[in-house]
């Protein structure tokens, strides 16, 4: 069994705006339906009452700061995938012969 050279990849490294595209736009349309989903049931007046009645929140407020929340759920989400999922080959180098 042959051992691969190290200074190989298994692909090049990708740029910046691509692997934040990668997590960012897939997180956008899963916070946008999560959005939808929740406050269907969710009214963001009586959420307020609920978490701060001492403040005057609009329910467009509420809602996008409920989006915005979703988005960084979501976005967390995808940035520990791509964690998860980078190549191996980047970090896993043979140990060197101590003789």
């Amino acid at each position: 069994m042959s051992v691969p050279d190290p200074n190989l990849f298994d692909h090049p490294p990708r740029p910046l705006a691509q692997r934040l595209g990668a997590i960012l736009w897939p997180s956008f349309f899963a916070a946008g339906v999560a959005t939808m989903v929740f406050f269907a049931f969710v009214d963001p007046h009586a959420l307020r009452d609920l978490t701060f009645p001492d403040l005057d929140l609009s329910r467009e407020l509420g809602y996008t700061l409920g989006f915005f929340m979703f988005w960084a759920c979501t976005a967390s989400s995808s940035l520990f995938t791509w964690v998860l999922l980078r190549p191996a080959s980047r970090f896993n180098r043979p140990l060197k012969d101590e003789g």
